[in-house]
């Protein structure tokens, strides 16, 4: 006989994959392709983004690379 989880917590799991996993690679994303474009207002906006998703943050930064892409040089 299974034992039947309570709908309480599948929403607090819900919630927490979402908190901690999803919305920080969007964010991550959202960060690499807009970090040199964005105005002041933006650049607040994301700094706050940054620091909501702060623990999420944490996960993700040992495996993505926010290294600036080598510039070429014509010579």
């Amino acid at each position: 006989m299974a034992i039947p989880i309570p709908l309480s917590l599948l929403i607090y799991l819900g919630l927490a994959g979402v908190y901690l996993l999803v919305v920080p690679i969007i964010l991550f994303f959202y960060l690499q392709s807009r970090w040199n474009k964005v105005s002041s207002f933006e650049r607040g906006f994301m700094y706050f983004l940054v620091f909501m998703f702060f623990p999420g943050m944490l996960l993700f930064s040992p495996f993505l690379n926010f290294r600036p892409k080598p510039r070429e040089i014509k010579v």
